[in-house]
């Protein structure tokens, strides 16, 4: 297969993985920076171009596009849609992972375990918003952050108002959610590819963090998920869309809650915790699946 991959960061270590995975198995993977493409908007003829030349026709389209760059990363993708490319994750299916407001409420209608979360527009009704999240402690959220940016712990409601004030203030929407104590600053990532949980671990924060990123000094370790747990990671990638993502939850009282869906996982702690060739699965996936024009979507959404 002739493969394309959208990073802007090509030296990454999850770009370098899944190229050397493809390249093992016989396949020609060139990573492309995103946001040098540009795109000719012509009747019938969705071209993209790339260091002055008219791209070929691939077999796949890989999509690593980070959350600063979805707009255009996104439109880029759709191009590529349109020509009938194989598309790992679709476009409308990123577009939904990375509207965390959105996202909730897919889940939520799929009767998905979620923690309680309250959104409103009006700095006026942040009262009522703290309540129905069970009142402080309480995370806010922005609906835009990622790696654990834009993510407060509010020990207070009277904290919390001024945080969700402040916020708004400054025309930034955010969520409120109720804040999961008896989770003890870990959450469980789980990397679903093709419907089927692949590999799991359970993410720590460094001590004082109560956010588990890797990227803010947490640790990884392999764990076995419980099959509630496998089974929330299933159905959550299928009510996005997505083929392949890593499902972050948490344990709770009353089970696993889910907090985000990443359409773009890293695969570096992933797979060194655990040991599993995850970029190697992503590749047999692609050997199975990738048929001309079958994106469901084609672009549209």
């Amino acid at each position: 297969m002739k493969i394309a991959m959208l990073a802007v960061n090509a030296k990454l270590y999850s770009h370098q993985r899944l190229k050397a995975a493809a390249e093992e198995r016989g396949h020609e993977l060139t990573i492309i920076n995103t946001l040098q493409c540009y795109m000719n908007i012509a009747s019938r003829r969705p071209d993209v171009y790339y260091n002055g030349e008219k791209l070929p026709t691939f077999d796949a389209v890989i999509p690593r596009i980070g959350a600063s760059v979805t707009f255009y990363g996104t439109a880029v993708l759709r191009q590529f849609e349109m020509q009938g490319v194989f598309p790992l994750n679709e476009s409308v299916a990123i577009g939904r992972s990375r509207d965390k407001l959105r996202s909730m409420q897919l889940l939520a209608r799929e009767g998905i375990g979620l923690p309680v979360t309250t959104f409103a527009n009006d700095p006026k009704q942040t009262e009522e918003v703290l309540k129905l999240a069970g009142g402080a402690p309480l995370v806010v959220k922005l609906l835009e952050g990622t790696q654990g940016i834009g993510v407060v712990l509010a020990d207070t409601d009277r904290s919390a108002k001024s945080v969700i004030e402040a916020f708004r203030g400054a025309n930034v929407h955010v969520l409120v959610q109720e804040f999961i104590k008896e989770a003890g600053g870990t959450d469980i990532r789980a990397l679903v590819v093709g419907g089927k949980v692949i590999a799991a671990m359970k993410r720590t924060g460094a001590e004082g963090e109560f956010r588990s990123n890797l990227h803010r000094g947490g640790s990884a370790a392999a764990i076995k998920i419980s099959p509630e747990e496998r089974s929330t990671a299933i159905r959550s990638a299928r009510a996005m869309g997505l083929n392949v993502c890593g499902v972050d939850m948490l344990r709770s009282n009353h089970g696993p809650v889910v907090m985000e869906v990443n359409s773009t996982p890293g695969l570096e702690g992933v797979e060194k915790a655990t040991g599993i060739d995850v970029a190697g699965k992503i590749i047999e996936y692609l050997e199975g699946n990738a048929r001309p024009n079958k994106t469901k979507t084609r672009g549209k959404g």
